[in-house]
């Protein structure tokens, strides 16, 4: 029989033991070198919405399998821009988690601080409800590849409310001087233990992650994200998770955060070199054989929108629609665009960015 861990009490923050060793401090330094080296990166292309259009959207899909929401990077980019009824559950429950993210970039910057009424705020427009905080027992955190019951969240409102204010103070109060990539693996783990949703927690807990690397000006915009890297290697997720609680094992889990942080800051920085080359190899060629048809703005389209419609042309304002139409077919004579019908609507591929993003995630 498992053991099923119960932490009606949670210790607040900040843990009382020591966090700071020589082993994590050296990773800490590594996570921050490859931070500093995406943050650059990601200012270097042109038009950001490119970079976070593509990222945050495989990301979105990402963090929804974690919970068993499973869709495909084809049919979230061919979604955007249908009509909510003709688009499947799971392909709109990753679409909202891109909105969510968004809602709280959005709240969070209007402060520069990260509250309850931001993770609030984020996980409303993930769920699209107004349930709030649980005021009943929560789900129980399970081992997805074992099923393996790791804890069951602290009960009672009033309970969960202290806990999040706690987790609020330590998130935007420095008080202890801590690194923040190591603030981030704790707050992580709070957030994760206290379980205060009755749906969406794991998302929840993951697009706080971004926001609060972004609030400490790690980065610029919401370009690196932990999904993959969880995915990829989940066993030593949860053991992380199911240590702390048993043991008080900050150590390990701390390790696997600041590890998952440089990595994943690697393989983004490799991301948008690939996106660049693709833009530039793009703008060369359509410059050199269809000069008439090049414009800044319809290039960067076909980058924002790897599925690109007619409509999306019109109402960016790059052609009228006969135009547009033209523009597109010619950009796919000349092999930049591949068109495919779905759902009764022609689409014209970015198929060099799509094979590409398929090949990195």
């Amino acid at each position: 029989m498992c053991k099923i861990l119960s932490l009606m009490h949670i210790p607040k923050l900040p843990p009382k033991v020591g966090l700071e060793t020589v082993e994590i401090l050296k990773q800490v330094s590594f996570a921050n070198k490859e931070l500093a080296m995406l943050k650059g990166f990601a200012q270097a292309i042109p038009n950001d919405t490119i970079l976070l259009n593509s990222i945050m959207l495989i990301e979105a899909k990402d963090s929804s399998e974690i919970e068993n929401i499973i869709t495909t990077q084809d049919k979230l980019f061919s979604a955007i821009g249908l009509k909510v009824g003709t688009v499947d559950p799971a392909t709109k429950e990753v679409l909202n988690y891109r909105s969510a993210m968004w809602k709280g970039y959005e709240s969070m910057k209007k402060r520069d601080l990260l509250t309850i009424n931001v993770i609030l705020d984020v996980q409303k427009e993930l769920e699209l409800n107004n349930a709030g905080i649980r005021s009943l027992p929560g789900t129980v955190i399970i081992n997805q590849k074992t099923g393996e019951v790791l804890h069951r969240p602290p009960e009672g409102k009033e309970v969960i409310l202290d806990l999040l204010s706690n987790l609020e103070q330590y998130i935007n109060e420095d008080v202890d001087d801590i690194d923040p990539l190591i603030k981030l693996a704790v707050l992580h783990y709070q957030f994760e233990t206290i379980h205060p949703f009755y749906d969406g927690n794991g998302r929840t807990g993951r697009i706080l992650n971004i926001l609060y690397l972004i609030m400490k000006g790690l980065l610029d915009s919401p370009v690196l994200y932990l999904s993959n890297y969880i995915i990829n290697n989940k066993a030593a997720y949860y053991q992380g998770l199911k240590d702390i609680t048993e043991k008080e094992d900050w150590h390990s889990w701390i390790l696997y955060i600041l590890t998952a942080i440089g990595e994943t800051a690697k393989s983004t920085v490799r991301t948008i070199e690939g996106i660049r080359k693709l833009l530039d190899g793009t703008i060369k060629k359509v410059q050199d054989e269809l000069p008439k048809v090049y414009s800044k703005n319809l290039i960067e389209l076909l980058f924002i929108n790897p599925y690109t419609k007619i409509s999306f042309l019109v109402d960016a304002g790059i052609a009228e629609r006969r135009t547009a139409s033209k523009y597109l077919k010619e950009l796919e004579g000349i092999g930049v665009l591949n068109s495919q019908k779905k759902s009764n609507v022609v689409y014209y591929i970015n198929h060099k960015l799509v094979n590409f993003l398929k090949a990195r995630y």
